[in-house]
C-alpha cells in the first residue's frame, strides 16, 4: 500500500515545486540544442564546463561578490550528470537527498541545479550575492563522493 501512496505524493510534490519555481531567480536550461539558445542574463560572465565521466574539467573558480556566472555545461560523458550550487552544508544535504531517490533522482526546478544527459548541453546562471566558499557539485549517485565538484571562492 505504501507504494500506491508514494506515486501520488511524489506527483503532488513535483506540482507544488513547479509552481514555487516560477518565483525563483536562478535561470536554468538543459537540451540537446546548442547552449546559445538560452540567453544568459545581461552582464553575466560565461564559464564553460565539460562534464566528463565522473569529473568536471575544472576544479576551482573565483568570482566577485554580486557577480552573475552563466555556467554552460556540456556532458561529454556516457552517463547523466548534474550541477547543484550551494555551500558545503547544502551540498551534503542535497547529496543525501539524491542518494535516497535512487533512479528517480531529479532536481526541483526551484533549486540552483540542472541535469544534463550524455551528449547534451545545459545552462545554469547564478548570482553569488555573499562572499564565501561555494561548490558546484554533481549529485548523481556516487559522483559527489568521488570528487565531482568545483570549488567557487566568492571575494
Amino acid at each position: 500500500m505504501t507504494h500506491t501512496l508514494r506515486l501520488p505524493l511524489i506527483a503532488g510534490i513535483v506540482a507544488i515545486t513547479t509552481l514555487v519555481a516560477a518565483c525563483g531567480e536562478t535561470r536554468q536550461s538543459s537540451s540537446d540544442a546548442s547552449r546559445d539558445s538560452a540567453a544568459a542574463p545581461a552582464g553575466a560572465r560565461a564559464v564553460d564546463v565539460a562534464m566528463e565521466d565522473i569529473k568536471f574539467d575544472q576544479t576551482t573558480l573565483t568570482v566577485k561578490t554580486g557577480e552573475t556566472i552563466d555556467f554552460r555545461f556540456t556532458n561529454t560523458g556516457q552517463i547523466p550528470h548534474d550541477a547543484f550550487i550551494g555551500d558545503a552544508a547544502a551540498q551534503m544535504e542535497h547529496d543525501d537527498e539524491m542518494a535516497h531517490m535512487g533512479d528517480a533522482s531529479t532536481h526541483s526546478m526551484g533549486e540552483a541545479a540542472v541535469t544534463v544527459q550524455p551528449g547534451a548541453a545545459g545552462q545554469l546562471s547564478y548570482t553569488f550575492t555573499e562572499p564565501g566558499t561555494y561548490e558546484v557539485g554533481c549529485h548523481q549517485p556516487g559522483h559527489y563522493g568521488a570528487g565531482m565538484k568545483i570549488e567557487v571562492t566568492v571575494e
